[in-house]
């Protein structure tokens, strides 16, 4: 695989995070997934409400969805030195998501969002799933193992993913801009809140 960031605007990163913390934060999705469940079932959680998560994600409807989770806001940080090395530029950190995807999901193409200038996937756990880019006008594959991260930059390739044939995966995505412009945690007043700032998703980063 090309490894030359600046050229291809992407790069594969293997075994990031241990096999232990890898399966440690897989294993807390699939929880909260599961309290989200019951609480939407026993009527316990209003619809809108977000913060033990979602089925609403335009992106993926009806596929669980987190914003902002602490456990994965930890990984925000923890993964943003091996990112700045990655690409060779300060960052900082704007939001992390996560899915759990089941059977037959599909991930449209797409480029991301104003706060997702340099974007990440890590593979968490469940069966394995590629993701495509075009980079250079060429489609490339990438299969990620659990610990495997791809960085690349998200509002410039565009990117997608086939029908899921699996049962489950496990995916946390980490979103970054450069240190020096103006958008901050997703225009959130802390890491770790569970909304987002609707003001900064249609903005573009500074080039």
């Amino acid at each position: 695989m090309p490894n030359n960031f600046k050229k291809t605007k992407y790069k594969i990163l293997k075994q990031c995070i241990s096999k232990e913390l890898c399966e440690f934060v897989y294993t807390h999705l699939l929880i909260k997934k599961n309290v989200c469940d019951v609480l939407f079932e026993k009527k316990q959680l209003p619809y809108w409400e977000i913060e033990w998560g979602h089925y609403r994600d335009p992106q993926v409807p009806n596929t669980y969805s987190i914003y902002g989770d602490t456990v994965t806001e930890q990984l925000l940080i923890r993964m943003k030195p091996l990112v700045e090395k990655t690409i060779g530029k300060k960052l900082i950190e704007n939001y992390s998501f996560a899915r759990v995807y089941k059977k037959y999901d599909v991930l449209k193409k797409h480029i991301d969002r104003y706060s997702c200038e340099f974007s990440t996937t890590l593979n968490l756990g469940g069966d394995l799933w590629p993701i495509y880019l075009m980079s250079d006008k060429k489609e490339i594959k990438v299969e990620l193992n659990p610990g495997d991260m791809l960085v690349y930059r998200g509002c410039e390739l565009l990117h997608w993913r086939d029908a899921f044939l699996g049962k489950v995966c496990g995916q946390v995505f980490l979103h970054y801009n450069s240190a020096d412009d103006d958008n901050k945690w997703d225009g959130r007043p802390c890491i770790g809140y569970p909304f987002p700032n609707k003001e900064k998703i249609n903005k573009k980063p500074k080039q």
